[in-house]
């Protein structure tokens, strides 16, 4: 069975549902189109969500280091990759499917267009000859009824006794001439009768079936790239799943990996102090007879101020008389360890800064002996300015590192290494190309060295035992120089009468 033999007389149907095939690919078509654009989408929503999320140079957060922190990072990262993975799935439905369907689409619609037209032309060929045959017909019919009108004229001519010979005679030849017509006429329609019974059947039982026969392979081709298309969107996404689940998996072990314990650590790690907690508050019998000394009495009558209010006016004073540079930080107000923690962050900063300088200037010191080797590739002078500028920039950076060194030194983390403000390698300039603001390496240096005069006397309400490093232990009613007021962290700086200089807790003395 085909469309063929059993479909022969059903064109308006076959065309129909040749056109119905047709419209419902299109429809596919524009629906994975749009499924891709709904991935497309999905994608940039997911991507501006990550986005507004991810961390912009939060400096907390690129100090603490905590792994939950990070993990949240990295599940930003790689939902971002998850998104990626959604507009490769978009592609490839617009490429593999879209594309290609839409292609063999239009290629559908041109043989269906192409067959659709040979069958109009070969009913339009058959129309003609039925034509043919009517009027080849017709005239049989009236050539015949002439004849036969002649025929009867001529017999009627015979019987007629008043007719002369020759009138028997014209009547019999106009009768001859007009069967002979006939007979003509009906020679013709038999041929043209033939020759459309020929075309009908060779229109009906072969040109007809074996379009239709095409059509009905089209049609099988037809549904076979719309079943594929099918699987094709299903195949599609499921090719891509697997990269979908590396995503997943990799932020589910995100998770997994988060140290509690290490983030709970990292926390003391920032932010102890070193200091021990104050001692018990001891009992004060003001029954028994207090002697006083003239100078505890002048100091208890002082109102108790805080520290940090107390030096507020005084530190506004000095601040201007010290002149510290701006490139270096004020670290001293910081507890101890947490000093000691800056001062080694800051000292591996600079170090990489020197070693990225010193490789400039290497690199900048063998251009300089190429050029002058080679005056064809390049002036030398033309490297003095930046070869200077590296120097400068190199005499700085080591004039920071030994203050910072020193600084270091100081708070008991480290011993001193001295680093010269130049090396063999490096062109500094001669001091009558510098001006005086350019010699910073000495005037920097030098101000680590200022001599710290005290800013006010204080007393010991309670004993500290500074064990710590950078801490200094105290005797209560003990008379303390103060060096360094509180700066918000809860710690002041004080030298005892033996020269031992270091933090103590704010609240555990008394201006006197």
């Amino acid at each position: 069975m085909d469309w063929g033999s059993d479909l022969w007389d059903q064109h308006d149907a076959i065309e129909r549902h040749t056109q119905s095939g047709l419209d419902l690919l299109e429809r596919y078509v524009k629906f994975v189109k749009e499924r891709a654009e709904i991935e497309q989408n999905y994608a940039k929503q997911l991507r501006n969500l990550t986005k507004k999320y991810s961390r912009r140079g939060i400096k907390e957060d690129q100090d603490t280091k905590l792994t939950n922190q990070q993990a949240f990072q990295d599940v930003l990262n790689g939902l971002n990759d998850y998104a990626a993975q959604r507009e490769q799935l978009s592609e490839s439905m617009t490429l593999n499917i879209c594309v290609e369907l839409n292609r063999n689409l239009q290629e559908l619609r041109q043989e269906r267009k192409n067959y659709l037209c040979d069958v109009k032309k070969a009913q339009q060929n058959l129309e003609s000859s039925f034509k043919l045959l009517e009027t080849s017909k017709k005239r049989f019919e009236k050539e015949w009824k002439e004849a036969e009108k002649a025929n009867q004229q001529t017999e009627k001519v015979q019987q007629d006794v008043n007719a002369t010979k020759a009138d028997v005679e014209k009547a019999k030849q106009h009768a001859h001439s007009r069967v002979h017509l006939a007979d003509e006429c009906r020679k013709d329609y038999a041929s043209q009768l033939q020759k459309y019974n020929k075309e009908q059947n060779n229109l009906y039982y072969t040109e007809i079936p074996f379009v239709y026969k095409k059509l009905q392979k089209m049609e099988e081709r037809r549904i076979r790239m719309l079943a594929d298309g099918y699987v094709q969107f299903s195949e599609t996404e499921k090719n891509i799943l697997p990269n979908i689940n590396k995503c997943l998996d990799v932020i589910s072990s995100i998770g997994r990996n988060i140290n509690e314990k290490q983030d709970t650590m990292a926390l003391i790690e920032q932010y102890k102090s070193g200091a021990a907690p104050p001692a018990d508050v001891e009992f004060e019998d003001y029954s028994q007879v207090v002697r006083v000394a003239a100078s505890d009495n002048t100091a208890a009558h002082l109102p108790k101020v805080r520290i940090k209010q107390l030096f507020h006016k005084k530190n506004k004073l000095t601040s201007s008389d010290k002149n510290t540079p701006s490139s270096m930080e004020d670290l001293s107000r910081l507890p101890p360890d947490q000093r000691r923690r800056r001062l080694q962050e800051k000292i591996d900063d600079i170090q990489k800064e020197l070693q990225r300088e010193t490789e400039q200037s290497e690199a900048l010191m063998k251009m300089k002996d190429v050029y002058e080797q080679n005056s064809q590739l390049g002036d030398p002078s033309r490297l003095k300015p930046q070869i200077t500028q590296t120097a400068h920039n190199i005499a700085k950076l080591r004039g920071e590192l030994n203050k910072y060194q020193v600084q270091l030194t100081e708070a008991g983390g480290g011993t001193l290494q001295h680093y010269p403000a130049s090396s063999e390698y490096i062109a500094v300039p001669s001091e009558s190309s510098m001006s005086p603001s350019d010699n910073f390496y000495e005037c920097d240096f030098d101000e680590d060295f200022d001599v710290d005069f005290p800013i006010g006397q204080c007393k010991a309400l309670y004993d500290f035992d500074g064990s710590s490093e950078g801490a200094v232990s105290m005797r209560v009613n003990e008379q303390l120089s103060l060096m360094q007021e509180d700066q918000g962290d809860g710690w002041v700086r004080v030298q005892r009468a033996n020269g031992d200089e270091g933090y103590v807790p704010a609240s555990y003395i008394q201006i006197i």
